[in-house]
């Protein structure tokens, strides 16, 4: 479903990300797991378009600090120099690290706002899904969104995602900064979102404990490198493994 190939970023003269390569296939759950500022979320606003689109406006104002090479192939189709909302439009989709909501409209109007390109009868399925996923949300569904807690937020944000009906999720560093419970709620919806409506899911995390357990394969990347790669089952034995992300 999603392959890239020999992605390469600068920041002006910095390497975010050198010469990485990954491959998804359909109804896999697979992970990009490093250290902070290892390349994650450089990763993840390339595979999304964020990256073309600062580019763009950068060019436009006369100057170019981003420079991108490599492919990014997503359904056989090469879509390196697609912004944003056309990768949306075909069905790839982004929850960003500290994903935005509307703080000043309630839960369901922010899960009713990101679905607005979709028909009534399929916003109110997606919606009664996101609180099947999350069911701590339908109690507070008329509450304002910025008055809820970090994971509650967090978990409202998927959802903002799951509305447009994804066919790959991309998760950047959806864990970050939330207590051990809420760690496994999210884990625990994503196990869900994979069995149960088939998704497609890429995740970044710096937390490996909860992640590896649950993934199908994983890729460690340090400096903006593939570092090593193989099955959640195989990362969690490597002795490499433990002693960068288990303290072991």
């Amino acid at each position: 479903m999603l392959e890239v190939t020999n992605l390469l970023v600068f920041y002006e003269n910095a390497v975010a990300l050198n010469d990485f390569s990954m491959k998804v296939d359909a109804g896999r759950l697979v992970a990009v797991i490093g250290s902070n500022s290892a390349g994650k979320t450089t990763f993840m606003n390339t595979v999304s378009g964020l990256i073309v689109h600062t580019r763009t406006k950068e060019i436009r104002k006369g100057g170019e600090r981003i420079t991108l090479y490599g492919q990014v192939t997503f359904n056989g189709e090469d879509i390196t120099a697609l912004q944003p909302n056309e990768r949306v439009e075909k069905g790839l989709v982004l929850c960003r690290e500290r994903h935005p909501i509307f703080p000043e409209s309630d839960l369901v109007e922010n899960l009713k706002i990101a679905g607005y390109l979709r028909k009534r009868s399929e916003v109110r399925e997606t919606i009664d899904y996101v609180f099947h996923l999350f069911p701590t949300l339908e109690r507070l569904k008329t509450r304002k969104a910025g008055f809820l807690s970090g994971g509650e937020q967090q978990m409202v944000a998927i959802g903002m995602t799951l509305m447009v009906k994804p066919l790959l999720l991309l998760l950047d560093e959806p864990l970050l900064g939330l207590s051990p419970i809420m760690q496994k709620t999210l884990v625990d919806a994503v196990v869900k979102m994979r069995e149960e409506a088939g998704l497609t899911i890429v995740i970044t995390e710096q937390f490996a404990r909860p992640i590896l357990p649950i993934i199908d394969f994983g890729y460690i990347i340090e400096n903006g490198m593939l570092t090593m790669q193989g099955t959640g089952a195989e990362l969690m034995d490597s002795p490499e493994v433990k002693a960068a992300y288990f303290g072991v």
